[in-house]
């Protein structure tokens, strides 16, 4: 059985893909700019619909980034428990109202102002991640080392990073691999058996995958010193494409919704308040 990956290119026939790495890298930047400056609920709205809009645009399906979903489910619930555990009057203090919904104990009320104050922060998870996935998903690595290179980073550290996103797949498929062989070998992974017995078979996974790994990096990097890589301060790009109407188009749709997300919060400040 083929091993699912995470956080790898998804090659697709969608005016997303066709985007150069440059306009994604901008967008991404910006929009995650104007998600991050407001707590204003109706702004969050209108960037989760655009965020929403653009995933559809992508043709990835959910089930292909559903991990990650989940994974970003269970950091929000964390993130908002413990929200609540250490400052259940956080919402109280923002918008300066008190409606107590009901007691749980000690000085835990579950008030109004708290819960509008957690559902505005899981909207700037939900407005990001689908961003972030896309991003990821549908820029091919070598396109984003040249769109890196193109903004002013050092070639270097963009080719670094192309490397190691290219290297994710991998990594996984190599954990997949050597957990299937260590299973057939009698070490017992599934979910029969206790949590702390997996945990401690794990162990068996690591030293082959860390293995792997150092000798895929040695030879990688073999191989660039080989090519005399770093010797020059600019390079060429395979992947680099020049600008299209559409990336203009998309470009200054990131400009237009930064600049309303700052304008409103500089107008009518960061959170809105409907308590008032």
């Amino acid at each position: 059985m083929a091993a699912k990956t995470v956080l790898n290119y998804l090659p697709r026939e969608s005016v997303v893909h066709k985007l150069t790495g440059t306009t994604k890298l901008a967008f991404f930047l910006l929009f995650t700019f104007a998600s991050m400056i407001t707590y204003n609920t109706w702004v969050l709205l209108g960037l989760l619909a655009v965020s929403l809009f653009a995933f559809k645009l992508s043709r990835i399906h959910f089930r292909e980034v559903r991990f990650m979903m989940i994974f970003m489910l269970v950091f929000l619930l964390l993130n908002n428990l413990f929200i609540l555990l250490f400052d259940p009057n956080q919402g109280t203090t923002l918008y300066g109202t008190r409606h107590v919904l009901f007691h749980l104990f000690w000085r835990y009320d579950i008030t109004q102002e708290q819960l509008f104050y957690m559902l505005n922060i899981s909207l700037k998870y939900f407005v990001a991640l689908p961003v972030a996935i896309l991003f990821i998903s549908a820029t091919n690595p070598s396109e984003f080392a040249a769109s890196l290179n193109s903004i002013g980073v050092s070639y270097k550290i963009g080719y670094s990073v192309a490397i190691a996103l290219r290297y994710i797949p991998d990594i996984q498929r190599d954990y997949h691999s050597i957990s299937q062989a260590q299973q057939a070998r009698g070490v017992e992974l599934g979910k029969s058996e206790p949590f702390f017995a997996r945990l401690k078979n794990s162990v068996s996974i690591l030293m082959p995958l860390i293995l792997t790994s150092l000798n895929r990096i040695n030879t990688i990097s073999n191989a660039m010193e080989l090519r005399g890589f770093g010797k020059d301060k600019k390079r060429t790009w395979y992947m680099k494409r020049p600008f299209a109407r559409r990336d203009f188009v998309v470009l200054a749709l990131g400009v237009v919704l930064f600049g309303i997300s700052l304008g409103i919060t500089l107008r009518f400040g960061r959170f809105y308040n409907p308590f008032k």
